[in-house]
């Protein structure tokens, strides 16, 4: 069984008004435990729209959310336990950093499930190590760290809930090559440690290409595309048509076929490429 299916969603802003709008229509998907899905589209593509509807933020115009098999909007009670389940963390969530120390801020969410404090401190300790947050900062304001830290701490927010599905919203936006390797680190440590899946909603198709196990595109609030991501940016034309990029490993090995050179029909991490252009070149000295 999916951890989490949602069947025919669809959401309508403003329904019934002259400024109606569709932002999610239709979409129906699974996601397995362990896995993480990459979730890519443009801007104003319904990324941000559906995955609200996965934690029961949002309430659907039509269709249905299930967690463990049960519809999460079934009873009140059950979808507030969701909220537990389903971690999710915001595009730039710095900006949610409220309580007074480092460590009210990640323990909000363990004391709101009713945790003794022994256990919440446990939960606070094990949260900050997974994201590398040392524990001297406990005490001080998460409004006087960088960037970095600030969405290291956001994050070690939801992950001290322990929740079986971590939903990140464009984690690594504004921050500098070496803070979006480590975020994304964190993540993927989390996850191997856990089991939890994990979607990430990414405008780098290089990250979601080398770190997903599958990928689903949205494209003006429908599922356009779904498969790994070798199925996915086999179709690079009908990606570019919205307004989408592909993979850099993607467009080199595009333009070296343009070119006469054999390569395969989905080549899109750097890696793959490399090797693939070691291979052709064998014999006429070390890659």
């Amino acid at each position: 069984m999916p951890i989490l299916r949602a069947e025919h969603l669809t959401y309508i802003y403003s329904q019934g008004t002259p400024f109606q709008k569709t932002a999610v229509n239709d979409i129906s998907l699974e996601i397995e435990a362990g896995e993480l899905l990459g979730v890519i589209g443009h801007t104003g593509s319904g990324k941000s729209t559906f995955i609200q509807h996965l934690n029961g933020l949002l309430k659907p115009s039509a269709g249905t959310v299930y967690f463990e098999g049960r519809d999460i909007h079934a009873d009140k009670a059950l979808l507030r336990q969701l909220r537990f389940q389903v971690g999710l963390v915001f595009q730039y969530p710095e900006y949610q950093l409220f309580e007074e120390t480092v460590f009210a801020d990640i323990a909000f969410g363990p004391r709101n499930m009713g945790l003794d404090e022994a256990e919440v401190r446990e939960r606070v300790s094990e949260a900050a190590a997974f994201v590398g947050l040392d524990g001297k900062i406990f005490d001080t304001s998460p409004l006087e760290h960088s960037g970095g830290q600030k969405r290291r701490i956001a994050l070690a927010g939801v992950i001290a809930m322990r929740p079986r599905l971590l939903i990140l919203d464009e984690p690594t936006a504004g921050l500098d090559p070496a803070g979006r390797e480590s975020i994304l680190g964190n993540i993927l440590d989390y996850r191997d440690r856990s089991g939890a899946a994990v979607l990430l909603v990414s405008h780098s198709m290089d990250d979601v290409a080398r770190l997903a196990d599958r990928l689903v595109v949205l494209n003006r609030g429908r599922l356009a595309l779904s498969g790994t991501p070798a199925e996915v940016f086999d179709h690079a034309a009908e990606l570019r048509e919205m307004g989408l990029t592909v993979p850099a490993a993607t467009e080199i090995a595009l333009a070296l076929k343009e070119r006469g050179v054999a390569l395969p029909e989905s080549v899109y991490t750097t890696k793959y490429l490399a090797k693939l252009l070691c291979a052709l070149r064998e014999g006429e000295g070390p890659c």
